[in-house]
């Protein structure tokens, strides 16, 4: 399955952005599937998964209340909505997707990466 990002790009503190994920097969609509993020000098962490139907969904503590994962399978598409962004935000975000209907929190929970869409928040 190959994943793509789009929906980076510069915005100001307290604006919004909404990342999109396609995926290449429509099995993708039956895998777990999340959000990661790495900014420079830092390691990639984990942000926010959903589960293959949606009917569940877990955020870090960082993002909870500001930003909203969800899933269009009909599109084999993944969202992140980010409002309320801050300078702290600022990474290269990753869609990643696992075959199963769970999701995980760990980088080696999940089979499938994006390339990555660069998110920048000016203060």
């Amino acid at each position: 399955v190959q994943l793509v990002e789009s929906g980076g790009g510069l915005v100001q503190a307290g604006g919004s952005l909404r990342l999109s994920c396609s995926a290449s097969r429509r099995t993708f609509s039956s895998y777990a599937a999340g959000w990661f993020r790495q900014a420079p000098g830092r390691e990639r962490e984990f942000v926010a998964a959903i589960t293959w139907n949606g009917g569940s969904t877990y955020y870090a503590t960082s993002v909870e209340g500001r930003f909203t994962i969800s899933r269009d399978n009909a599109k084999n598409t993944v969202y992140l909505q980010m409002n309320s962004l801050k300078p702290e935000d600022t990474a290269v975000y990753y869609c990643a997707g696992r075959a199963g209907s769970y999701y995980g929190t760990q980088n080696s929970d999940y089979e499938y990466w994006g390339q990555g869409t660069q998110v920048t928040v000016s203060s």
